[in-house]
């Protein structure tokens, strides 16, 4: 197994200007966290699929077979594994029938800040592979619509998939552009979620390359202006007073922040604090910028969790 990466490792391997953002961003013991969070090795982490089974079933699973895990107290459907890797996971027949659903506990967070209801009628904007969509799923226990948009014709394929084993039958696939779904469905959803396309500097593995490889700054000004367009179209097709929640998995003020306060000035939102209690998040950075913005949500990688942004913004009626 590879060891952890050290702070001097990271700061070698990742790419020079992304250092130097982390470094204009955050106070230098915040930036050194993130890197050494970045080097850690990463544990397994899944959630139930209430849809077809419970916890109480898979912690049954888990003595039987003697797997160690932790269940989370702020979202008991979620485990942590201490030993196993994704791979021995796949090969249970729990997963196998989609009674649970492998996934980052960062990424667990939108669904669980946006709130759905029973009943409601929700936008899953950017959707593929389906965690957050299937997700969503389970917390309205199947009733009501979600509407999973994707752009990318193989990705939907994925998430079809997904949203199938997992026994989503109240999930309707939509492939097209997201930035043009407001104009088509204006003021038709109770609730939107933007889990918006990104520079994924919150997903950075020292030991894997590939993770960051793909980065640079014009990257993350790309993103920021097709985030920009896709909350247009998610504030169109929000009802007025309903709820959008905001997202990336990226760490960067421009892909995060400055997108929101844009928002806020431009667009008839409103930021709110989410309805849980995460142990270990940062409030979101309003040092010199819209005091509001301190509602938002920001997580650090580390071995349990990767990087992750989240605002939960409401529409102003009139």
């Amino acid at each position: 197994m590879t060891p952890p990466a050290s702070v001097g490792e990271a700061r070698r391997r990742l790419p020079r200007e992304f250092i130097q953002s982390l470094q204009d961003t955050f106070p230098p013991h915040v930036a050194d966290a993130i890197l050494r969070g970045m080097g850690a090795r990463r544990r397994t982490t899944l959630r139930v699929n209430t849809l077809k089974g419970s916890a109480t079933e898979l912690q049954a699973f888990f003595r039987e077979s003697a797997v160690k895990h932790e269940r989370l107290r702020w979202y008991p459907d979620a485990f942590i594994l201490r030993d196993l890797r994704e791979r021995d996971v796949e090969g249970w027949e729990a997963y196998q029938q989609g009674k649970i659903y492998l996934q980052s506990l960062s990424s667990m967070i939108p669904a669980l800040a946006l709130d759905p209801k029973p009943g409601e009628q929700v936008l899953d904007l950017t959707a593929a592979p389906g965690s957050k969509t299937t997700q969503m799923s389970a917390l309205m226990a199947g009733a009501g619509r979600i509407v999973a948009n994707e752009l990318d014709p193989v990705r939907a394929q994925r998430l079809e998939y997904n949203v199938r084993l997992q026994g989503c039958a109240n999930v309707q696939l939509r492939v097209g552009r997201g930035e043009k779904l407001g104009q088509e469905m204006p003021e038709a959803f109770d609730r939107v979620l933007l889990d918006a396309p990104c520079s994924g500097e919150g997903r950075f593995i020292v030991n894997e390359p590939a993770t960051s490889r793909g980065w640079s700054p014009r990257t993350v000004s790309e993103c920021s202006r097709l985030q920009r367009r896709l909350l247009v179209s998610a504030c169109r097709a929000l009802k007025p007073s309903g709820v959008l929640v905001y997202s990336t998995c990226t760490l960067n003020l421009e892909e995060n922040e400055r997108v929101v306060q844009w928002a806020l000035h431009c667009l008839p939102l409103e930021a709110e604090a989410p309805p849980l209690s995460i142990p270990g998040s940062w409030q979101g950075i309003s040092r010199g910028m819209d005091p509001r913005l301190s509602k938002a949500v920001r997580l650090f990688p580390d071995e349990q969790r990767e990087g992750f942004f989240i605002c939960r913004l409401r529409k102003t009626p009139g």
